[in-house]
């Protein structure tokens, strides 16, 4: 035990010193978080021509790289420093608008096929999808912290991303999973409003401390 703890406060210490050499770098380069938030967003745009031309894997892979950018923008931004009140709001506003266009794009290759239950399921799933961040807005704008339910957009995008990746003829499993996927996001999705409703309604009614 004696002989270990110096050599992980070591590489603790060099651990530390490697993030603020990063951060430091980060700090001096042009790199700023709104570029990478743009970035996401232009990959969502080729990921929805993509649906739209029916090449799914490829759809899949650019609506996942995009996310992660959609993940690392706000974390960038922290690291660095170079976070702005405008870059949070563009952030916010960006992911609401990748999610519906790549959803809008699954709509109408389902329209095209004639599958009217899956385009009215996709239909479903952007409106809950807005109403499960807009709950949370609202609650927030009330003092009350908001994160709880089932399908958070983490959660959202690995639905779609399993359902683009594996959609029929997307990959060498022939399976089929984009409109399940569908059905199961827009499911969720509503439940999980409902789940913020009623956790907005309870933390209001609670009794206040003491």
């Amino acid at each position: 035990m004696a002989t270990g703890s110096p050599r992980r406060e070591r590489m603790a210490t060099r651990s530390a010193e490697r993030r603020e050499v990063v951060r430091t770098r980060l700090i001096e380069s042009r790199l700023t978080p709104n570029a990478i938030s743009l970035t996401g967003f232009a990959l969502n745009l080729v990921a929805a021509g993509l649906v739209l031309e029916r090449y799914y894997f490829l759809a899949g892979i650019a609506f996942i790289v995009g996310s992660v950018c959609d993940t690392l923008d706000g974390r960038y931004s922290r690291m660095s420093g170079k976070g702005t009140p405008f870059g949070a709001f563009l952030d916010s506003t960006l992911d609401r608008i990748e999610e519906g266009i790549v959803l809008a794009a699954v709509c109408v290759v389902f329209a095209q096929d004639g599958k009217e239950w899956a385009a009215g399921a996709v239909v479903v799933a952007v409106l809950a999808s807005l109403m499960v961040s807009y709950t949370r807005a609202r609650a927030e704008a009330l003092g009350v912290e908001c994160k709880v339910g089932i399908a958070t957009r983490a959660v959202r995008v690995v639905i779609l991303a399993v359902g683009l990746v594996l959609a029929k003829g997307a990959s060498i499993v022939d399976v089929e999973l984009l409109e399940p996927a569908v059905y199961v996001l827009a499911a969720l999705s509503v439940i999980t409003v409902f789940q913020r409703i009623f956790h907005v309604r309870s933390a209001l009614n609670a009794p206040p401390a003491g």
